[in-house]
Parts: C-alpha cells; sequence; structure tokens
C-alpha cells in the first residue's frame, strides 16, 4: 500500500470499524487496550546495563484474537532508541532547529521511521515541542528552539515525515513542561495570552500536521498533574482542537490517581499499569468512572492503531543505520552547526598555508551525541571532533591535548598554526534528570537542569583565556544542548563554532566546516544574551513557578536590552545582500518577497527571516515575532528572489476577556532579514484589507 501521508479525515475514515469492535469487547478488554504491558521495575534497571532502556519496542494494549494490534513504542529525539549499537543518531533536534529547514526535517522523520519499522515498532515518541522558558533546562536539546513558531514548524516537519512510513507521530510533552529538576512536583502557572500565544500553539500546529498520538508530561498546571488534567486534555486538546488520535501518560509516574485520569480523557498508561488495570475497572462498576469514558478511549486507540497498520509494506533490519540515513545525519550536522564569530576571517582554514593544528579540551576526543536519557541512541560509531579534524586534515600534523597542564598546552600553541578549543558540555553537565528518589539503588542520578551557570566550566574558561591569545589563528568549537554564555572568553579567540550536540557523523562536520569543505549555514535558533541577568528568574528546585509571557529574544526587544548575539544569527564564509523588500496581503495570507545575492567568493545557503512587529498595538504585544522563514541556496555572484508566505492568523492575539483570538485593525511592521537583530532586518509596513 502507498502511503504518502496519512490525514485525519482517513484517520476518521476507520471510526465506525473502531467502534463496531470496542462494542464486542467486554470492560476488561476494553480497559487492557488503555494499559502499557512492560515492567516499571525493568524499565528503570534497564538504564544502564546492556538491555537498555526502550531497547525493543515497548508494548501497550492490543488484543490478537480480536485483531486488535498492540501499541509498540519507540522513543529518542535523535534517532530511534531501540537496539543496540546499530541506530542512526542524528543531531540533537536543537542544531536540526539551527538549520531552519523544514525539508531536511521531514525526510530525517522519514528515516527515523523506517528505522522504527525495521524495529518492528509503529509508534514514534521522539518529537518533543516544548519551549525553553528559560536556557538552561536540561532537556532544551532535544526541542527546537526557543520560538514557538519555529518549532511548531520544524516539529510539523517531523510529524508529517514520519507518518510517510505509516508510523503513528506522538508529540510530548503536554505541556508547559521546560523544568527537569523539579518536573514531577512543580506546579506551572501562566496567564491566558502566555498559555494560548507562547506555550500552545506549536501543539496545535503539530495536531492540525497530523500527530496521531500525545504525551502528556509530569509537571502540573494551576495545581493539576498534566497527566489528568482535565482542561488540557478535554477541553482544549480534544474539545477545541478537536484532536482525533489518543494520548497517554509519561511513563510511570504519569498520573497518580485512576479516577481523576480516565475522567480527565487520559486514554493510556506508560509504559507498565499501575492505575489502568482492575482498579479501572472496579471505577467503572462503582459509578466514579462512566463506561463511556473507557470507550472512548478505546475507539480512539483502536481507530488509530487500525489506521496505522494499513500498510503492510515489510522493513528489513538492513535499513538500521544504513548508508543512505547516516548520509543525512551529516547533512544535518553540516547544515546546523552555526558559525558565531569569525574575525580576521581566521576560518576556514587553508590547507595549503598550515603544517600544524593543536587541538585543546577533554571534549574534543569524547563521543558526545547529547544526554543519556530516555533519548540516548546507540549507533554503530561516533565520529568525535579530534577524529573528524583529522580525517578532514589530509596530510597535516594533528597534536591532541585536553589542556589540562595550561603551561603544556601553551607551549604547544606556540608551535602550531592552528588552535583548535573543544569545550562544553556533555551528559554529566546537563539532559534528562532521574534521582535517586524516583529509581532507588537501580542507577545513579543522572542529568538535570545546569542550576549554576550558563557558561562555560571554570577550567574551560581559563583553558581559553590563557591559551587562545598566545596564537592568533585560534577557534572555539561548543558543544552544548543551548545558550551558553560567552562574554568571559569570547575575546580571547577569533572563531567561535556552536556544534551543538551533532551525531554520530558530527565530527565530520566539524572538520569539514573548519577546513571550508562545507560552507556554514546553521542560524542560533536561541537568543545569546550578554548576561544571565537578561532571562526570566527561575528556580530549579521548586514546587511553584510563573511563566511570563516574554521570554528569550522577545523578553531583550521588549526591555531593550542588546545580545550577545540575536536569535535567528549566524555566520557564513561568503556574503549575502538582501534588497527590494516587498510585503503584501494574498488572500488569507501574507506575502514577502526581497531578492537575495551571494556577494562573496563561494557558493552559500542563507536563511531568510519574516518577523512581524507590533508598534501600533493597544496591548502589550512582542516588538516583533517570527512568523515566516526559508532557506535559500546562491553561488557566487547569483541573486535570487525570495518569496515567504504565512497565514495573516500568525498576527492574531488570544483576548482574555472574550476567550478567543481577534486579528487587530492597525499598520503592522514588517522585517526580512537574515536575524532578529533590526541591524539585519529591512523594515516595511502592512496594512491588511
Amino acid at each position: 500500500m502507498d502511503i504518502k501521508g496519512i490525514d485525519k479525515n482517513y484517520r476518521l475514515s476507520f471510526t465506525e470499524k473502531a467502534e463496531r469492535i470496542v462494542e464486542g469487547l467486554s470492560l476488561e478488554e476494553k480497559v487492557s487496550l488503555m494499559s502499557g504491558k512492560f515492567s516499571a521495575i525493568d524499565m528503570i534497571a534497564n538504564f544502564h546495563c546492556e538491555n537498555h532502556y526502550n531497547y525493543i519496542p515497548y508494548p501497550a494494549g492490543g488484543i490478537e484474537e480480536k485483531g486488535i494490534p498492540q501499541v509498540l513504542f519507540c522513543d529518542g529525539p535523535r534517532g530511534v532508541v531501540c537496539g543496540t549499537g546499530k541506530s542512526t543518531c542524528y543531531p540533537v533536534p536543537m542544531l536540526r532547529g539551527a538549520s531552519f529547514d523544514v525539508e531536511l526535517e521531514e525526510r530525517i522523520g522519514q528515516a527515523i521511521a523506517k528505522e522504527v519499522r525495521a524495529y518492528g515498532g509503529n509508534l514514534f515518541a521522539g518529537i518533543c515541542i516544548n519551549v525553553p522558558y528559560h536556557p538552561g533546562w536540561g532537556r532544551s536539546q532535544e526541542t527546537y528552539g526557543e520560538e514557538p513558531y519555529h518549532i511548531g514548524q520544524m516539529g510539523s516537519a517531523m510529524v508529517r515525515g514520519v507518518q510517510k512510513e505509516s508510523v503513528i507521530p506522538c508529540i510530548k510533552h503536554f505541556a508547559f513542561n521546560s523544568m527537569e529538576n523539579a518536573r514531577f512536583n512543580v506546579n506551572i502557572e501562566c496567564d491566558k495570552r502566555a498559555e494560548r500565544e507562547v506555550f500552545l500553539p506549536h501543539f496545535k500546529e503539530c495536531i492540525d500536521n497530523g500527530a496521531a498520538a500525545v504525551m502528556t508530561s509530569y509537571n502540573l498546571y494551576k495545581g493539576v498533574q498534566c497527566g489528568q488534567n482535565e482542561y488540557l486534555i478535554r477541553d482544549v486538546l480534544k474539545g477545541e482542537w478537536d484532536f482525533d488520535g489518543f494520548t497517554m501518560t509519561d511513563f510511570i509516574w504519569g498520573i497518580n490517581d485512576t479516577v481523576t485520569a480516565a475522567n480527565s480523557g487520559q486514554d493510556l498508561e506508560m509504559c507498565n499499569t499501575y492505575y489502568y488495570d482492575a482498579k479501572l475497572v472496579n471505577a467503572v462498576k462503582e459509578g466514579k468512572v462512566p463506561e463511556k469514558a473507557v470507550d472512548e478511549a478505546a475507539v480512539r486507540i483502536v481507530r488509530t492503531l487500525i489506521t496505522y497498520t494499513q500498510d503492510n509494506r515489510e522493513y528489513s533490519r538492513e535499513l538500521i543505520g544504513c548508508k543512505e540515513h547516516i548520509s543525512l545525519a551529516l547533512e544535518s550536522a553540516q547544515k546546523g552547526i552555526t558559525l558565531i564569530k569569525n574575525e580576521n576571517k581566521v576560518l576556514p582554514i587553508n590547507r595549503e598555508q598550515v603544517e600544524s593544528i593543536v587541538v585543546l579540551g577533554r571534549l574534543a576526543n569524547h563521543e558526545n551525541i547529547g544526554d543519556n536519557g530516555s533519548g540516548r541512541v546507540y549507533p554503530p560509531y561516533v565520529i568525535t571532533p579530534l577524529k573528524g579534524i583529522a580525517m578532514t586534515a589530509g596530510n597535516k600534523k594533528i597534536v591532541y591535548n585536553d589542556g589540562s597542564d595550561l603551561e603544556h598546552a601553551k607551549s604547544l600553541a606556540r608551535k602550531a598554526d592552528y588552535v583548535i578549543f573543544v569545550v562544553g558540555y556533555d551528559h554529566n553537565d546537563e539532559g534528562e534528570f532521574v534521582s535517586s528518589d524516583q529509581v532507588g539503588n537501580f542507577m545513579d542520578p543522572m542529568g538535570g537542569d545546569r542550576t549554576e551557570s550558563l557558561g562555560l566550566n571554570p577550567e574551560d574558561i581559563r583553558l581559553i583565556n590563557e591559551v587562545g591569545p598566545v596564537n592568533s589563528n585560534s577557534a572555539v568549537v561548543l558543544i552544548g544542548g543551548s545558550t551558553i554564555l560567552m562574554e568571559e572568553w569570547k575575546n580571547s579567540v577569533n572563531a567561535i563554532l556552536m556544534a551543538y550536540y551533532p551525531g554520530m557523523e558530527g565530527g565530520m562536520a566539524i572538520g569539514q566546516i573548519l577546513f571550508g569543505d562545507i560552507n556554514p549555514s546553521g542560524k542560533l535558533p536561541f537568543v545569546i544574551p550578554k548576561s544571565e541577568k537578561d532571562l526570566p528568574e527561575i528556580n530549579w528546585n521548586t514546587d511553584y513557578q510563573k511563566y511570563e509571557y516574554y521570554h528569550g529574544y522577545k523578553k531583550l526587544d521588549k526591555e531593550t536590552i542588546e545580545a550577545a548575539y540575536p536569535y535567528g544569527f549566524g555566520l557564513s564564509y561568503t556574503e549575502f545582500k538582501i534588497s527590494n523588500a516587498h510585503f503584501s496581503q494574498k488572500d488569507e495570507y501574507i506575502e514577502a518577497t526581497c531578492d537575495v545575492k551571494n556577494i562573496g567568493d563561494l557558493a552559500g545557503d542563507e536563511v531568510i527571516q519574516l518577523y512581524a512587529g507590533y508598534s501600533q498595538s493597544q496591548i502589550s504585544r512582542p516588538v516583533k515575532a517570527l512568523i515566516g522563514f526559508t532557506r535559500v541556496t546562491l553561488e557566487p555572484n547569483q541573486t535570487k528572489t525570495v518569496t515567504i508566505r504565512t497565514p495573516i492568523k500568525q498576527l492574531m492575539w488570544y483576548n482574555e476577556e472574550k476567550r478567543g483570538w481577534e486579528l487587530e485593525h492597525i499598520i503592522y511592521d514588517m522585517y526580512i532579514g537574515t536575524s532578529s537583530s533590526i541591524n539585519d532586518l529591512i523594515k516595511g509596513e502592512l496594512i491588511l484589507n
């Protein structure tokens, strides 16, 4: 069966069949469909052993004799977690977000889904679309950036790609999940405008693009755990948004009361069953939960499973970690790694003019693909930055030193033609947090939020500041999941490359960019402030946190604070000129055009960004907000006219008093250019018809 994509109407066409199947089930059978079947104890114990977390697709529901397949869950924002030593490990979503390439993300989604199918799975739960209210969130690496519009576009691309291989796309974590250390008990509050304009719209965008499952989050929202929050699940997701798929809990601790969870509209308990077993059967018999609530959940689950099992194509295990997928991982790293600084054009390194290169830093020779939590992927190999530099350097002499002996590092740097520092974070510094309170003696605590600082660790800062000035040909390669502050050391080197966690082929991409085989084209999917004081206030170990309306670049804009590096910023080895900007309304869309010319000597890609401004608004609104973007590839001296179309609804605001979306009748400021900085934008105006 050739399925180019599964839309909502196609899924709904199986409603009657699903209802007939459910009508023939007993109460106990219907409840069993809502139940995970993998032991919680085994799941926790597997985190640090050969049979790691999610080494097989985790089963839920299913009644074989009634023709109802199981949900077969596969995790992994950067690839399929299943298996041991074979899966393709892509760069983390934050790097992929830096590519601003929705077509590439859709291809990655399709490739991941092929590996899900090859492992025997039918659901991919690696589409994390939470907004990092503060970049210190330990799992920022799992999402696409700080901007809700951008997250919605990238997440929707992943949804579309996954669906092309008839795999159920599951988005997470619904909702307000951007604190790790306190994720099990923090109560999040925000006003209605922040809820609707900042923290929920990207979820709706992915639902509108076909997401068929939603994982709820551990945290509370307005005093109620999100996994059993009737307002979020019944009122918003299934009511206002008309979501036709099913919800599932986050694992083990996702709900805490049978009756409340079932009545809220929670459909599936994962990965084990504690509340949706005989407790739910008895709750129905005692009249505490109406049987129609169970029927609804069962129909949603059965309908979705029927839809995604119509495709009988065979998926060979040879697809797992195949050359095509590994090539895609490399392409992703090449397009997302971001050049932040390049004084005196110290990069790219000219092979003909250098003989020796010193690589410094403990992370240079470290297989560093991200955190060790539920998103950890097990690839056949990882190319480290050091190995990638050596592989792309030709016959040049490469000297490595971890930098712990500063005097020795200085001596090496003085003798070398180039110095490359590889510094930043690994899974010990940030990532999914698991405490001993949750897992007892099964495993050591890991990951967490960056509670101390958003800067580099002191040893890295000393290394850069003392050794960098010794050699004017010096560059820093940063490894990390989100914003890293740079004010303490950025003047000690001439070039800075943000590599995020670049995946199994990341070292190769780093080497190719350093030597100019690939022209960098990534753009920061977050703002880098000069000081952490410019970011929202947050307490990482609290049971209460309010999320305000402004965060990230919009907060800095509103408070007229200059960023160290603005949202959407990224350099190239060539130069681009933007001209002839024009903004107009075409039916229900805004259409923006401009000419983009490559005025440099190398072919390259630029990301053109469209922002809307609200200087005439009578309410508090962002100075400007991203509403569209596109990538363009240009040869030297080539000019292309770029067009960005975006729905007018992107200009709407949520009226709390009227409980609805409204469009202001004002003159809108329009900006088009290469970052959120006013210095990189052409300004115009738009009057709607």
